[in-house]
């Protein structure tokens, strides 16, 4: 006779023994078994029992007011906790900061794989993440305070290559949430938002030979859910606890929205505008950068905007947003349902999806930043006193392709107003942003720099670009003062070499037009071709050539230009403002070795920037071929000129800034 698993949150509870290590699931508000939070909190209240649990989870799982994990603060209950985020149970937070418990902050995608690893008997995970930033055993080892002394972080070398092993910790109670269950104890999640690590943790305990308790909302009769609707096997559950509504709220925000949930699809052509203030100026800088076909991942705070941003732009359909929790596609929700999704196309599983960040599926990231030094390091995980964490930050961050951070200039007091495409500051925010050096080292920018890879950090003033001598003002807002209002409240001073005024675009209160820019519909227009002189003009002024599928559309253009010709032509080509993802460089110097080979009689190419002028420069000049890149058009009109004889007395200098 199979065994009846439903009991009561207090009968479960009581299962849980003093020193037992548990993991408990959730995300921001979204998913969490608070029906077992309260009945942990109300025996140990009552009983004080059980004491010195060691506390396991991966994003915060709370309001920061005391529901969730923030139940969990009494002293005694707890003696160690190993999370990614401990800002959604502050007074667990203090207790770790003022030592009273010892803690380790860890990147939530290794604390989500932790848990397959335990499942599978393993002692540990092997990951790059975490290298260079606080959780690197050399700056730390992920430790939260001075009574914690245990290393679980350890540095190792894997030919020749730098690795962390992150040591696992056995688990003995896995908390865990689904829709239904039936009396066998099989766990289906049909109304849901997310279904996160529950599977994970629930081997974990369960080959440990711990116990797993699953909240539900609602029992159902055996042989009713279907095998492939069913997420979790009773084989894995020891008890079922049915919640009553109030303690199984979709969210803390939401009772139940059936398109979170995947049991609908809604409109989404109505979603609010956002008013253009700093937010969304920052939201349509970062949205600039958003890869065609490509997937993202956003970040909570200024980075959700880009979402309604790319509703608004109707670039939507041309990109696939993700999140760290499971989401894919659709439109990111926010607020209390952060890490849901609006007519998502797919749920996977927490791990799955870090899996896939880690493995550099990600096309770009934007997130959100509390402090940056010159170096480009960020910290978002310890500040202002207090212990934040770094949540799945260090994971997207270290290997997304491109990376985008984005926040305001300063915090605490900032207000600005956009008159007639002109940013005005009118009141200064308290607190500095970009600092000597940063408090906690969340994300490394000498790691990315040897790495090469392409970061942003964007503001409603300006945008900095991180470069191998450091942090670069790259733009500027219309109506801004470098001298009086950036400089002056940095820090440290940046390299400023040649920065260019921000998109005018982003400060109208009118659509931007942004499709056409992703899409390159613009291209063909920005190639002419005169027949009588034998010169392709090629204006790449302001042109961003973000991933390899940009590039191949404008050396596909420029082919279609030259056959259509009918002989070699002497191109002229203006790089002034243009912009090429680092990634892109020696790509991009094969595509001209190519149409060199195949379609150049002469080339002269002029940019203002010294910096891309030198990279330019490097990159032809390793392939062989002869770079010819000037600083000015007069200098490359004047070449051209000394090249072909006919081309220089034709060539007027309307016709060169024409191009």
């Amino acid at each position: 006779m199979r065994k009846n698993k439903v009991i009561t949150a207090d009968e479960a509870i009581a299962l849980i023994r003093v020193n037992d290590v548990v993991t408990t699931t959730g995300f921001v508000q979204s998913c969490i078994p608070e029906a077992l939070h309260a009945a942990l909190e109300k025996r140990f209240v009552e009983t004080g029992s059980p004491r010195g649990l060691t506390l396991i989870m991966t994003a915060g799982a709370g309001d920061s007011k005391g529901l969730g994990t923030g139940r969990l603060h009494h002293a005694g209950l707890l003696s160690r906790v190993i999370a990614a985020n401990f800002g959604r149970m502050p007074k667990v937070a203090q207790a770790a900061q003022d030592n009273l418990i010892r803690g380790y902050n860890l990147p939530q995608g290794v604390i989500s794989q932790l848990y397959r690893a335990c499942a599978a008997g393993q002692p540990g995970l092997f990951s790059k993440v975490g290298l260079q930033t606080y959780v690197d055993p050399r700056h730390g080892g992920a430790k939260v305070n001075t009574l914690t002394t245990e290393d679980i972080v350890k540095l190792v070398e894997v030919d020749g290559e730098e690795w962390l092993f992150y040591t696992a910790t056995k688990i003995d109670v896995a908390f865990i949430r689904a829709t239904s269950a039936d009396p066998s104890g099989n766990l289906s999640y049909e109304k849901e938002a997310l279904t996160l690590d529950c599977l994970a943790q629930a081997m974990a305990a369960r080959n440990n030979g711990g116990i797993v308790i699953a909240q539900v909302e609602r029992i159902v009769d055996d042989g009713y859910l279907l095998p492939k609707d069913v997420r979790v096997p009773g084989i894995l559950v020891d008890c079922v606890v049915v919640a009553e509504p109030e303690m199984h709220r979709m969210n803390y925000g939401v009772m139940h929205d059936a398109a979170l949930a995947g049991e609908i699809r809604v409109p989404v052509t109505g979603i609010k505008r956002m008013p253009l203030n700093e937010r969304k100026i920052i939201a349509r800088r970062a949205a600039f950068e958003l890869p065609p076909n490509g997937v993202v991942n956003l970040g909570v705070g200024a980075p959700e905007g880009i979402s309604s941003v790319a509703n608004e732009e109707k670039i939507t359909p041309y990109i696939t947003l993700t999140t760290e929790a499971g989401a894919v596609g659709g439109v990111l929700a926010s607020g209390s349902s952060f890490g849901a999704a609006t007519n998502a196309d797919c749920i996977i599983d927490q791990n799955q999806m870090f899996d896939f960040y880690d493995g550099g599926g990600l096309d770009m990231t934007c997130l959100g930043m509390a402090e940056c030094d010159a170096a480009g390091n960020v910290n978002t995980s310890k500040f202002g006193g207090k212990l934040n964490g770094c949540g799945g930050f260090i994971n997207i961050s270290q290997n997304a392709r491109t990376v985008v951070f984005a926040g305001t200039f300063t915090a605490g007091g900032l207000e600005i107003a956009v008159d007639d495409g002109v940013v005005r500051i009118v009141s200064e925010g308290r607190s500095r942003k970009f600092v000597t050096q940063v408090q906690q080292n969340t994300f490394s920018g000498p790691y990315a720099v040897e790495r090469a890879q392409p970061v942003l950090y964007v503001t409603e003033r300006c945008v900095f670009q991180l470069t191998a001598d450091g942090l670069e003002l790259v733009e500027v807002a219309p109506g801004i003062d470098i001298e009086r209002d950036i400089l002056a409240h940095m820090d440290f001073m940046p390299v400023v070499r040649n920065p260019v005024p921000m998109d005018p675009r982003i400060f109208r209160d009118e659509p931007m037009e942004l499709l056409s820019d992703l899409l390159n519909l613009d291209l063909a227009s920005r190639i002419s071709y005169d027949g009588e002189r034998n010169i392709l003009f090629i204006n790449l002024e302001g042109w961003y050539c973000r991933v390899k599928s940009d590039m191949d559309e404008l050396r596909m253009t420029i082919v279609e230009a030259c056959r259509k010709a009918g002989q070699r032509v002497n191109a002229v080509i203006n790089h002034d403002g243009f912009r090429l993802n680092e990634n892109l460089i020696d790509d991009y110097a094969g595509m001209i070795q190519y149409l060199q080979a195949n379609y150049y009689a002469t080339t002269t190419r002029y940019v203002t920037s010294a910096f891309l002028r030198l990279k330019m420069e490097e990159a032809l000049t390793k392939r062989g071929v002869a770079p010819h890149v000037f600083e000015r058009k007069e200098e490359a009109q004047a070449f051209l000129g000394s090249t072909d004889k006919k081309a220089r007395k034709r060539i007027s200098p309307a016709v060169a800034s024409a191009a």
